[in-house]
């Protein structure tokens, strides 16, 4: 091979590595762009399911009080069917109470636009899992229970017996305020069914509660790891 051959062979082969890196450069520069510019719509989206749990907890703690209320007015009537004298000026609010149901309201609007970009989108696995279960698992139960699940249901079951029973035995005083007329009068069957009544309420409402502190953890820990995330 002479010289001229050889000179035209080494010049092909820089001009073709030179073109060659400038292509893998540029495919490098372009697979870099695009990744930052979907680790900026990660972030965003992390962001806005952040905010909307913020929101979820408000109503959480709502839910909870409102339960927590439940089991006062139901330790309330309790002692008043058992023959205890009550000592309360907010009989109307504990009635009120006593058989509220309660449903979750979930900002569901970060997930969505999860959901539409593509999970994928969460590079951290174990974020993503995270993620999945609250809003496909957590949030479903809970809402199915409050809203579906017979048992739960406390109005719809229990206000016939306790309007029947207990309602008779209220009282309008001269300024309108409504008062017991004490002792109640009951049968051994009816204060019985109202006991009973009370009972499962209160077993319900506790279970709630439990599912509620449960559901609760799980956001937080999620709000937590996301902050680790924008943090990267």
């Amino acid at each position: 091979m002479n010289k001229k051959v050889k000179n035209k062979i080494e010049q092909f082969s820089i001009d073709f590595l030179i073109v060659f890196l400038g292509v893998l450069a540029a495919f490098a520069l372009g697979n870099w762009g695009e990744q930052k510019k979907e680790s900026k719509v990660e972030l965003k989206i992390l962001s806005e399911i952040k905010n909307g749990l913020d929101e979820d907890l408000a109503d959480l703690d709502f839910n909870i009080n409102g339960h927590k209320k439940g089991l006062a007015a139901n330790y309330f009537f309790s002692s008043l069917i058992n023959g205890n004298q009550p000592k309360v000026d907010s009989l109307a609010q504990f009635y009120t109470d006593l058989l509220n149901d309660f449903i979750p309201v979930q900002n569901l609007s970060g997930y969505e636009t999860l959901k539409s970009r593509g999970l994928e989108i969460i590079k951290n696995d174990s974020l993503r899992k995270e993620i999945l279960s609250l809003y496909e698992n957590d949030y479903n139960i809970l809402r199915k229970r409050e809203e579906e699940h017979e048992e739960f249901q406390f109005f719809r079951n229990y206000n016939a017996d306790f309007k029947d029973f207990i309602v008779r035995n209220f009282e309008l005083n001269s300024d309108g305020d409504v008062f017991v007329d004490y002792p109640l009068k009951l049968t051994e069957d009816e204060k019985d069914v109202l006991l009973i009544n009370l009972w499962k309420i209160r077993h319900n409402r506790n279970f709630l509660l439990n599912n509620y502190k449960e559901v609760k953890g799980k956001i937080i820990q999620l709000q937590n790891h996301i902050k680790k995330e924008q943090k990267r």
